[in-house]
């Protein structure tokens, strides 16, 4: 059996301990001990992007937002669809989880990094968010394993209803919030619709021919 090797290690803000690993090739991201992210398992977390995402694909020039680099496959997910025009931001509060993914050693996603569409802010993306300078047309949330916070302890102003209410209106109307989640949570759900997102729910499963379900909250602003 091929051995998981420790490669590095960093903190949240918050002081937890985020690790990166390597088995058999692949890499793996752990926070506080609990796996975060794979390599292995990216399908749900590509289908969050092409749903946020299509709608945008013939917009003129949108702005999009995306909470945590992780492996870069949302990212990358939304590159594909979005136009020439288009403005990702990828809000990354760990500067480490950056530099893993530029590290050539590791080979992940590091060239997406350098898409003249994209600028990478070291920020926690609730901050963003509050300092917009003009709306997004999606904001997509992987930064944990559902709503609740996990990899730093802020997080959870995210998916209160201030928090929701402050993503809601950094929306342009008709935009979509897209939350990640490893589980189903109809309270989050409530809570969206509490806000006053239309919202929609779908599993997707973490590899395209099968395996475990993730579930996806897709949520739009009123026009």
């Amino acid at each position: 059996m091929k051995p998981t090797i420790l490669r590095d290690t960093a903190r949240a803000p918050d002081g937890t301990v985020l690790t990166l690993h390597e088995h058999d090739g692949e890499f793996l991201i752990r926070a506080g001990g609990v796996e975060l992210m794979s390599t292995r398992q990216h399908h749900s977390e590509e289908r969050l992007a092409a749903l946020a995402c299509a709608p945008l694909a013939l917009a003129r020039q949108p702005r999009v937002l995306v909470g945590g680099l992780g492996f870069g496959f949302t990212l990358r997910a939304a590159l594909e669809i979005l136009p020439d025009a288009a403005r990702v931001i990828v809000a990354e509060l760990v500067p480490a989880v950056v530099a893993w993914n530029r590290d050539p050693a590791y080979g992940l996603a590091g060239g997406l990094l350098d898409d003249p569409r994209v600028v990478v802010t070291i920020a926690d993306v609730a901050d963003v968010v509050a300092r917009r300078t003009a709306p997004f047309d999606a904001i997509l949330l992987d930064v944990d394993n559902g709503a609740a916070a996990l990899a730093n302890a802020s997080n959870a102003r995210l998916y209160s209803d201030a928090g929701l209410a402050r993503a809601r209106d950094a929306l342009v109307p008709g935009g979509c919030l897209a939350v990640w989640s490893a589980v189903d949570d109809p309270d989050f759900v409530a809570r969206m619709r509490r806000c006053r997102f239309a919202v929609a729910t779908e599993r997707a499963r973490v590899h395209a021919t099968g395996g475990a379900w993730n579930h996806l909250f897709i949520g739009r602003r009123p026009r």
